[in-house]
């Protein structure tokens, strides 16, 4: 059966896009929101995304890629130092 629009909880997790060493990207990675925000902001995502990659590898028997960057979906990119 259907959800009712407007069911799901708000705020419950984070959206992530993430961009690997061999340039490919996934969108929309959930984070639970609990685990994010304080002192380490958005650092404690990317320990929980290496450990759903992990988890993603050992079931398809391939080996997990290297992360290169996280970011926020929907979030502007930072810029570099010294770029304008």
């Amino acid at each position: 059966m259907a959800k009712k629009p407007g069911s799901n909880p708000k705020g419950e997790f984070v959206m992530f896009d993430v961009v690997y060493e061999d340039g490919s990207q996934r969108s929309n990675r959930r984070v639970p929101a609990e685990l994010l925000g304080g002192l380490q902001k958005d650092e404690p995502a990317l320990g929980f995304i290496i450990e759903q990659d992990r988890d993603i590898a050992e079931k398809s028997g391939r080996a997990p890629l290297a992360i290169k960057s996280i970011n926020r979906t929907g979030a502007k990119p930072k810029k570099a130092m010294g770029a304008r």
